[in-house]
């Protein structure tokens, strides 16, 4: 596989979608929600688009649009267009939705539960079993799961205050994990208890080392 799995940082990036279609749409509303600049070109796009801040411009400064982006997404059912752009795209980061291997950028099926964001990629092989394959994760995860996030990024930033080490602060992590106390808590949504236990733990514990 020639593909490896990364997060891009979006927020300020410029982005620059050739087409207005369903999949531009798509691509366009995931940059917009993660701060990304978007402007496209092609014929309209919808209102929700422009109140996210989009620009639509014409296909006619293609090659202006892309001078200015960071990133260069192709979304047109033009094949001369597309192959254009892609040709003095070549500095820039690629995606290509209608010849993903051809560009450098995958954009994966991705979704939020809470602040876990989970993307699935098959490469290329199956989009149907990446939309069934998200349908099963998002049915075996629940509420505690979201809630035992929280707790873990708590006690990480309270035990980076009294543990230089970052091995000695992930086997604590897991003695948290497994506190049977803390569990009840978080199954009975107790946050504010919970994070007190981990508090009272980890001062009793590191307090006078």
């Amino acid at each position: 596989m020639d593909w490896t799995a990364l997060y891009l940082k979006t927020s300020g990036l410029n982005v620059f979608i050739l087409g207005t279609g369903e999949v531009a749409t798509r691509r366009a509303n995931k940059f917009l929600d993660h701060g990304a600049i978007v402007k496209l070109a092609g014929n309209s796009i919808d209102e929700e688009l422009s109140k996210k801040g989009a620009e639509l411009h014409s296909t006619d400064k293609a090659d202006e649009l892309v001078g200015w982006a960071d990133l260069v997404v192709i979304a047109s059912g033009d094949r001369d267009l597309s192959n254009h752009v892609a040709d003095i795209s070549k500095d820039k980061l690629l995606n290509r939705a209608d010849f993903p291997n051809d560009g450098d950028i995958i954009v994966p099926t991705s979704f939020n539960i809470g602040d876990i964001e989970i993307s699935i990629f098959t490469n290329g092989k199956s989009p149907l079993m990446a939309r069934q394959l998200r349908k099963r994760i998002q049915s075996i995860i629940t509420e505690e799961d979201i809630l035992e996030i929280e707790l873990q990024d708590y006690s990480r930033s309270l035990l980076k205050e009294y543990v230089p080490d970052q091995k000695d602060r992930r086997d604590y992590l897991y003695r948290i994990f497994e506190n049977e106390n803390i569990k009840g808590l978080i199954e009975s949504e107790k946050m504010d208890e919970a994070k007190a236990v981990i508090y009272e733990l980890i001062k009793r514990d590191f307090d006078d080392t």
